[in-house]
C-alpha cells in the first residue's frame, strides 16, 4: 500500500512517501507556497501538488499532523498527534524501542519517554522561542549569515543570558556594537539553545537521546547539549521529516 504523511509546520509542510515500509522519497514545500498551490474552492487538495506528477506517485491513504493540523483541514486525511507522529517516526527511523526523543522544531520543542516503542510521558515547551530553530533562524539573519553557517560555531562562546528571543536579540546587537566576533557569538547562541534544552531533556533521563526536528542539524547546539546530557545522541537519517514518517507509517498500520 502506498500511504503519505503530511506534517503541516509552521516553516515548511514536510512530506513522506511509502510503499509498504519503504520510505519513496521526502519533500518540503514553503507552508505560504503549500497553501497557494493546495487551497482551492475553500479546500486544501494535497493532490493538486506537482510533486506527486513528477515522481508518478499516487497515494491511496494520507495522515497529517503538525502546528497546523486542525486549522489545515486537507481533503481525505486522518490526523494524529505530533507526539504520536514523532514517536512513530523516531522508532522506525533509529531502530531502538527505548529512548527519550527530542524534537526540536521551528517554534516549541517536544521531550517524549517511548518505552517498548510507545509513548510513555511527554512534556513540550511551546510558550518562548528561545531555544527553537525561530531563534536560531533570527539570530542569524542579525548577522547577516545563513543558519547552516551558524551552525557550525563552537568556539569562545560569547554568554548570552536570553530567556526569551527578543531579548537574545537584543543582547546579539549589544555584543556586535561591543565589537565581538561573528563567530563566537554564533558559538553563544546555539550554547544558549543547549542550556535552554538540557533542564527540559533531563526531565527523562536516558542513555540514549534521538534528535529531530530542524534543530537537529545544527551541530554545535548538538555539541553543546552533548556535553551537557553526558548521553548519546542519535539523529536519524531524516530528522527534518521525522513527523511525516510517522504519519506515513501510521497510515500502513490503520490498513494492516
Amino acid at each position: 500500500m502506498k500511504t503519505l504523511g503530511v506534517d503541516v509546520g509552521s516553516r515548511y509542510v514536510k512530506l513522506a512517501a511509502f510503499d509498504g515500509e519503504e520510505l519513496l522519497f521526502a519533500e518540503k514545500l514553503d507552508t505560504i507556497k503549500f497553501y497557494t498551490l493546495c487551497r482551492h474552492a475553500g479546500k486544501v487538495d494535497i493532490s493538486r501538488l506537482p510533486v506527486f506528477l513528477e515522481k508518478g506517485f499516487a497515494y491511496e491513504r494520507v495522515v497529517s499532523t503538525g502546528y497546523g493540523r486542525y486549522n489545515v483541514r486537507i481533503e481525505g486525511s486522518a490526523v494524529i498527534s505530533e507526539i504520536k507522529a514523532h514517536t512513530l517516526g523516531a522508532a522506525y527511523q533509529s531502530g531502538l524501542s527505548d529512548f527519550t526523543l527530542l524534537d526540536l522544531g521551528g517554534q516549541d520543542t517536544k521531550v517524549v519517554r517511548v518505552r517498548g516503542g510507545e509513548v510513555d510521558d511527554f512534556v513540550m515547551n511551546d510558550k518562548c522561542a528561545a531555544g527553537s530553530g525561530r531563534y536560531l533562524e533570527n539570530i542569524a539573519t542579525i548577522l547577516g549569515i545563513t543558519p547552516e553557517e551558524l551552525a557550525g560555531h563552537t568556539d569562545k562562546p560569547v554568554p548570552l543570558s536570553a530567556t526569551c528571543a527578543i531579548f537574545g536579540e537584543s543582547e546579539v546587537v549589544g555584543a556586535l556594537a561591543e565589537g565581538a566576533d561573528i563567530g563566537h557569538i554564533c558559538a553563544g547562541a546555539n550554547l544558549s539553545v543547549a542550556q535552554r534544552l538540557a533542564p527540559l531533556a533531563r526531565r527523562y533521563g536516558s542513555d540514549k537521546y534521538v534528535i529531530t526536528g530542524g534543530v537537529a542539524c545544527n551541530g554545535g547546539v548538538l555539541e553543546f547539549l552533548g556535553e551537557k546530557l553526558g548521553a548519546e545522541l542519535i539523529v536519524p537519517r531524516h530528522p527534518l521529516f521525522n513527523g511525516a514518517i510517522g504519519c506515513a507509517l501510521e497510515a500502513a498500520a490503520v490498513n494492516a
